[in-house]
């Protein structure tokens, strides 16, 4: 364990990384929390370091104890240092510096049959994690995010997603045109959610490989990511409102995949 100051070069870089062109320039980023940084630590990432402050030392948590049987480095920072580089408006006392890894595109394809969700233009990085989060759990096999999304690896997206970043593969900032190439290769059928689709979502067969376009918060998926649509799909709202939540709408349409699947 090393005891760091405030004037310390490894303090100037923790802070360096809540800006995503930093984060991008270094292929780092920062999980903050106890669970966030087990997670990191019981997957196969890179953990790089983890920073902790005097009292949670004295919790003698997981976190640390991992990080000790992975041989990752260890920094205590006064707790005052600490809060100064937390993103959270109460910090817990523990993060780490993780290194993001190369996806290849191919690992978005396994198990068969794939389903893929892409994302288009998303700016809320709680909603962003909240679909990678629910992605995950329904057994999506990769995620897409267009070039336009929120860094998926900002502090907020990365605590939406809840740890389902460290099981999922993701590819972001991916051009439209790359990405289109790539679906179709595959053969992907490529299912946009929109306002103005002709089927209701509970119509569309999602049982054989399908790539799950959802839009950003207002405008929705851009108009050349809907004209290439193989199927565009609504969500039908009887109450009248106008539009749901996009994570909402992600996940509705996410769990419509896993009870066709399954056949609940």
């Amino acid at each position: 364990m090393i005891r760091l100051g405030k004037h310390n070069p490894r303090v100037k870089a923790l802070s360096r990384l809540a800006r995503r062109r930093h984060r991008e320039k270094e292929g780092k980023f920062v999980a903050e929390g106890p669970h966030l940084v087990a997670a990191a630590l019981a997957s196969a990432w890179p953990v790089e370091g983890v920073y902790f402050t005097p009292d949670f030392a004295a919790q003698k948590g997981e976190a640390l104890a991992l990080a000790q049987q992975r041989g990752v480095p260890l920094y205590e920072l006064p707790t005052e240092v600490f809060s100064r580089v937390a993103a959270t408006e109460t910090p817990q006392g523990v993060l780490a510096v993780i290194g993001i890894p190369e996806v290849a595109l191919e690992a978005l394809l396994r198990p068969e049959p794939p389903l893929i969700l892409v994302v288009d233009g998303l700016q809320d990085p709680g909603n962003l994690g909240t679909l990678i989060r629910t992605a995950q759990a329904a057994g999506a096999t990769g995620a897409l995010l267009l070039a336009g999304t929120v860094d998926l690896y900002s502090p907020k997206a990365v605590r939406a997603t809840a740890g389902a970043v460290f099981h999922l593969p993701v590819v972001q900032d991916l051009p439209w045109a790359e990405a289109l190439r790539f679906l179709q290769a595959a053969g992907l059928t490529l299912v946009v959610a929109d306002p103005r689709g002709e089927t209701p979502f509970y119509a569309a067969d999602f049982t054989g490989p399908v790539a799950l376009v959802i839009g950003s918060e207002g405008a929705g998926p851009r108009p050349e990511v809907v004209k290439s649509a193989s199927r565009r799909v609504f969500i039908p709202m009887p109450g009248g409102t106008e539009s749901l939540n996009a994570a909402v709408a992600g996940s509705l349409l996410l769990y419509e995949v896993v009870r066709q699947r399954q056949r609940f």
